[in-house]
């Protein structure tokens, strides 16, 4: 091996790159950003408030622990900032119900009144955020321990309560598949598309068939609705597939040595699955035109890579997959609700999650926001052509 010849090869990609201000961009400058902003979001997301709702099983007689509450949320550790509902619920599935709506975060069942034993304290979330869920059970279980502790005048350390935790849409032991499965399959659906669309379109672009259609009486939006409908058609099989992977489970029975085992993952829908597809399916076909449009700018198939922490990694921080959008700092929450990832992740948690359907207004919104956000990209890609080969 000829140590002059290697060197002469290894100047020749730097030289390559130190020409490719992009490449250096993504180097240098990306990794900074990107970490920048996954600081900004975690330290921005911590729990910083927790709405509880409260049900006293023996009416007036229990409004001492309330009372007691009321007056130690006003002192939680850790800087969390407790609010107490109003008006108690008059039983507990009212606070389910208060729970499901959104209306409290958290609904806690207080015992009746005792001054002996340990008192059994219900605690309901909505199930669908075990990040969030477990840091305000924290907050509530010391609470309550304190306030149980003033109420029955002894201290906090006495008789401590056993604590009952249920959730609303799913069982209290979920795993986090259950949980992530929705928001992963809009995701890995949004990244892979977009990918496919980019490279396959740069590919047309770089071959010269773009140019020879432009030559052609056929108009540069039917171009890019005739690329976007080709694409989209593959893009459907993949989403089909994945969906039907996510969803669904065929089980292999034993053979041999061969223990049984299944293909799918089985994650339970609450919703229907014809809306968890067309959910998908528009944020996929957004990610064609997206794709359609953002190739435009490249020059080769590493600069559609490029994108990627541009375009694809930043939305999975902001779009409500780890942190709900309502806890992210303000600047960031307000570039979440211009995502089509956010609307995506909402929907697919709303159907397989809560359950919802065509009725639910959030449903309404996030199919109408993906549909138009895919009508945009067309317009745009459009756009770009017409400037790149005037």
């Amino acid at each position: 091996m000829s140590g002059t010849r290697t060197l002469a090869v290894a100047r020749r990609i730097l030289a390559g790159l130190r020409r490719d201000h992009r490449a250096l961009g993504l180097v240098l400058v990306a990794p900074i950003v990107i970490t920048l902003l996954l600081a900004w979001v975690i330290r921005g997301s911590e729990v910083a408030s927790i709405n509880v709702g409260l049900y006293a099983p023996n009416g007036q007689a229990d409004q001492v622990h309330v009372g007691f509450l009321r007056a130690a949320a006003a002192e939680v550790p850790g800087g969390v900032d407790v609010t107490i509902e109003a008006a108690t619920a008059n039983d507990l599935d009212e606070l389910r119900t208060w729970v499901g709506e959104g209306r409290v975060d958290v609904g806690v069942g207080l015992p009746g009144v005792q001054f002996g034993g340990a008192p059994t304290v219900t605690v309901i979330t909505a199930g669908t955020d075990p990040a969030t869920e477990s840091g305000a059970l924290a907050a509530l279980q010391a609470l309550v321990s304190r306030a149980l502790g003033a109420a029955t005048g002894v201290g906090p350390n006495t008789n401590i309560p056993t604590f009952r935790h249920e959730t609303v849409f799913l069982s209290a032991d979920a795993d986090s598949l259950d949980i992530l499965a929705p928001v992963f399959l809009g995701y890995f659906a949004y990244f892979f598309v977009f990918i496919l669309t980019g490279i396959s379109f740069l590919r047309e672009r770089v071959g010269g068939t773009l140019e020879r259609l432009l030559a052609t009486p056929v108009t540069r939006a039917e171009i890019v609705v005739g690329y976007g409908i080709g694409f989209s058609v593959l893009a459907t099989v993949q989403v089909i597939l994945l969906t039907a992977f996510v969803l669904g489970r065929i089980a292999v029975p034993e053979i041999g040595p061969i223990g049984e085992w299944g293909i799918g993952l089985g994650v339970a829908s609450a919703g229907s699955p014809l809306i968890v597809l067309a959910l998908v399916l528009l944020l996929a076909i957004g990610a064609v035109n997206l794709g359609i449009f953002l190739s435009t700018f490249a020059r080769s198939e590493f600069q559609i890579i490029q994108f990627i922490p541009i375009v694809i990694i930043p939305q999975g921080l902001l779009a409500g997959i780890f942190w709900p959008i309502d806890r992210l700092p303000e600047i960031l929450a307000a570039i979440a609700r211009v995502l089509p990832l956010t609307y995506a992740v909402d929907g697919l948690r709303g159907v397989i999650l809560r359950g919802e359907d065509l009725a639910a207004s959030t449903i309404q919104l996030d199919l109408a926001v993906l549909t138009a956000v895919a009508a945009v990209f067309v317009v745009l890609a459009s756009v770009t052509i017409k400037r790149e080969v005037a």
